[in-house]
């Protein structure tokens, strides 16, 4: 049977009304404002066929622009579904593969000049050792200077304006254009530099802009409410005088502010663009009523934002059900029993859901999916605890306890806190203390210090793991040294005390280092092949993710875990807009639902008393937990 045209599937109940004006918009431009699960991607896809069938606009002047690569070939592989469309030149790709194909055209780049991950942070290595800066969460350092740089550039912000959250300003600025000048030196540039580069490019050679405007003169963007200010910027260029500008997404989703997305770029485009066609796509297809009802009220909270009353064509099921559990096992329990259940009733493990805000939550429920012999499959990697920097120091502390000397043991921990010991005192290893004393020149204040160490080193040795820790955080002033650093990280204390608490508390229960450290082993060794189970190709089952990376999913039940205050919304988050951000992060793990959706907090977390997060009681109301 031969498939229907467009216009006779428009014309007849395939698509909504909503979605009809959309697709048959004309020129000019428009905002479609799509809430969840409302088929925006079809909406995309089929104005695009609509453009080709109806306006007679040759393929090849057609631009989709969406986010990521993946995003992008899934668009284009259900746009040449359509009959006749198998071979349309429409051009998809991502922002950056589109910027970096108009760099490519005017100034020759290849590949070669995309500096890898890899190589950026060997770069900002090099540059901080340059500085003899002492880092120790390297890794998290590095992220977070990297995420700083693209965001000044995707601003397009003077440097001399930006305050780093990482540490002092004055660094920064240094680091910033010391890795600007070693990337020119080398030829490269990053990611954010092709839309910098471009957006300069565009700006510099009006005969290169028009070239670009006349190629393509519609434009459809996706995920429009992640763009930041640099991409929205090249847009506004490109679309030039016919302004033929179709933007889809939504505001409630803006999840990404840390790398840049502004919501209030979308909030501003109807000034930006006069008389811009808006419509609202408000019908969710994929959750039931109770599960568009309850996202609602949380979301109806955030104060920027469009209106969008969602509504859901799949009628009422069942309620949302919220628990409120004693403790991170109880939690985990039911949730195994939640996944058995359903399981029984023939729902598939790849159908479900646990969904959390940080990847450091699931780690007791790894294992315990692994003991129920549950298939998994992981969105994020859980880090091991014990390779955090602060789990290196504590370990190198009892190793120096039991009487280990390694002068790599040494190293790492004799000025955490400060002790002002020289590692050229440490010429050989293993480590002599009455060398060491021997090597003082005189000065009695660092003999003083050396002699407590090594008398700390002796009173931590005659205790358990959990009660060692107590004495290095209080007696050696351990806890003294992370105020310290904090500072000069511009990170606050209680973080990495936290993280000091997380770990103290693996270690209860332990008579000695030995049996601890033996732990510590096994739970490496098992979190690998946890972690190898978890993403493999193809490996199927319960899906375990973050909020951020559940976007665009769905699944039949979602667990959402530890909807706590200091979680979620997370502690850092303090001003208002920070809240709100948090807020839209909880309404898309909300709507990954389509039938059945737990909402789960616990009453103690870390051995303290914990409350309900704020956005719980905004879902519920007057609901009353079950226990």
């Amino acid at each position: 049977m031969k498939r229907k045209g467009l216009i006779s599937l428009i014309l007849d109940d395939t698509f909504s009304q909503e979605q009809k004006d959309a697709i048959c918009h004309g020129d000019g431009p428009a905002m479609v404002l799509a809430g969840p699960g409302s088929g925006k991607t079809l909406v995309i896809t089929s104005r695009v066929r609509w453009l080709i069938e109806q306006k007679k606009i040759h393929p090849s002047g057609i631009l989709v622009i969406t986010f990521t690569r993946n995003a992008a070939e899934e668009m284009k592989k259900r746009f040449q579904k359509f009959e006749g469309m198998e071979k349309a030149p429409v051009c998809f790709g991502t922002f950056h593969s589109v910027f970096f194909m108009m760099l490519r055209h005017a100034y020759h780049y290849s590949s070669d000049n995309i500096i890898r991950e890899y190589d950026r942070r060997a770069c900002l290595k090099g540059i901080v050792e340059e500085m003899e800066l002492e880092i120790e969460d390297e890794n998290e350092f590095y992220t977070g200077i990297l995420n700083e740089i693209s965001y000044v550039k995707g601003e397009m912000m003077s440097l001399s304006l930006y305050h780093s959250n990482n540490l002092a300003d004055d660094l920064f600025r240094k680091i910033y254009e010391d890795y600007e000048k070693k990337l020119r030196a080398g030829g490269y540039l990053d990611f954010d530099d092709m839309l910098v580069f471009c957006h300069e490019l565009l700006r510099q050679r009006p005969d290169i802009l028009k070239m670009w405007q006349d190629r393509f003169p519609y434009i459809l963007i996706d995920e429009f409410q992640d763009i930041n200010r640099v991409q929205y910027e090249i847009v506004k260029m490109l679309s030039g005088k016919r302004k033929n500008l179709f933007v889809v997404g939504d505001d409630d989703q803006s999840i990404y502010r840390f790398r840049g997305s502004r919501p209030e770029i979308m909030l501003g485009f109807e000034k930006d663009f006069q008389g811009t066609r808006t419509f609202l796509l408000n019908t969710n297809y994929r959750s039931t009523e109770e599960i568009v009802v309850s996202a609602e009220r949380l979301i109806l909270h955030n104060k920027k934002r469009f209106e969008k009353n969602m509504k859901s064509a799949r009628g009422s099921k069942v309620p949302v059900v919220y628990r409120n559990m004693e403790n991170v096992s109880a939690e985990f329990n039911d949730i195994i029993g939640g996944i058995l259940f359903y399981s029984g009733k023939g729902i598939s493990f790849e159908d479900m859901a646990v969904i959390f805000r940080t990847n450091t939550q699931p780690r007791l429920l790894v294992g315990r999916l692994m003991e129920y012999n549950i298939p998994f499959q992981m969105r994020d990697l859980i880090p091991n605890i014990f390779e955090h920097w602060i789990a290196k120091n504590v370990i190198s502390y009892l190793k120096l306890a039991q009487g280990y000397r390694d002068r790599s043991l040494f190293l790492s921990v004799m000025n955490r806190p400060k002790r002002y010991i020289s590692r050229s005192m440490l010429s050989e290893s293993p480590v002599d203390f009455c060398q060491l004393r021997r090597r003082c020149s005189g000065k009695k204040w660092l003999l003083e210090k050396i002699n407590k160490m090594e008398m700390d080193l002796n009173n931590m040795g005659s205790k358990n793991p959990y009660d060692a820790i107590s004495y290095l955080r209080k007696s050696v002033g351990y806890e003294e040294y992370l105020e310290e650093y904090a500072g000069f990280r511009r990170m606050n204390p209680e973080d990495l005390k936290e993280m000091l608490d997380q770990i103290q508390e693996t270690a209860k229960g332990y008579d000695t280092f030995e049996q601890w450290f033996q732990s510590i082993e096994e739970y490496g060794e098992e979190l690998k092949k946890q972690t190898a189970a978890g993403t493999r190709r193809n490996q199927k089952g319960v899906t375990l993710t973050t909020m951020h990376s559940s976007k665009g999913l769905e699944y039949e039940v979602v667990f959402i875990i530890d909807s706590n205050e200091g979680i979620c919304p997370h502690k850092k988050a303090v001003k208002e807009a920070d809240l709100e951000e948090e807020r839209r992060l909880y309404y898309v793990a909300m709507t990954r639902a389509k039938t059945y959706l737990f909402l789960y907090s616990v009453k103690e977390l870390f051995q303290k008393k914990t409350s309900p997060s704020r956005y719980i009681n905004e879902v519920r109301y007057d609901q009353s937990p079950s226990e």
